[in-house]
């Protein structure tokens, strides 16, 4: 099975670090998606959420408020300024990433629309676990 190395780093350090099946970017320009052997690029990242399917299928949301990538033919390095990584382990845990999610979007994107777009397929993808 192909894979692909998805990095992602803050400055306060790694945030991800795994091999996966894909990964959707919030590209500058619209969303990316990003499978192995992908040519190589490099670009700005703008608010919005990371989705990354793992080897198993299944799939994980991290929320940025911008950054960059830097993609080759199997590897994926995102570098982000702030995240939030969309996980918990009951309820209360996934409302606060939730939550946490919500407020660094809305501090850098002033564009409601895309916002609630982001929001809507990370509550989305949260709903499926």
């Amino acid at each position: 099975m192909d894979t692909l190395k998805l990095e992602i780093v803050t400055p306060d350090g790694m945030i991800f670090s795994n091999d996966v099946k894909s990964v959707v970017i919030p590209g500058a320009e619209g969303e990316l998606g990003i499978l192995p052997r992908h040519a190589s690029l490099i670009t700005l990242l703008k608010a919005g959420a990371i989705v990354i399917e793992d080897i198993n299928g299944s799939h994980e949301v991290v929320a940025i408020n911008w950054g960059y990538a830097k993609i080759d033919e199997n590897h994926v390095s995102i570098l982000a300024d702030g995240t939030v990584y969309v996980s918990g382990n009951n309820d209360s845990e996934l409302a606060k990433s939730l939550e946490d999610a919500k407020e660094l979007i809305s501090s850098m994107s002033s564009d409601s629309v895309a916002m609630a777009s982001t929001m809507s397929k990370i509550d989305s993808i949260v709903r499926k676990h």
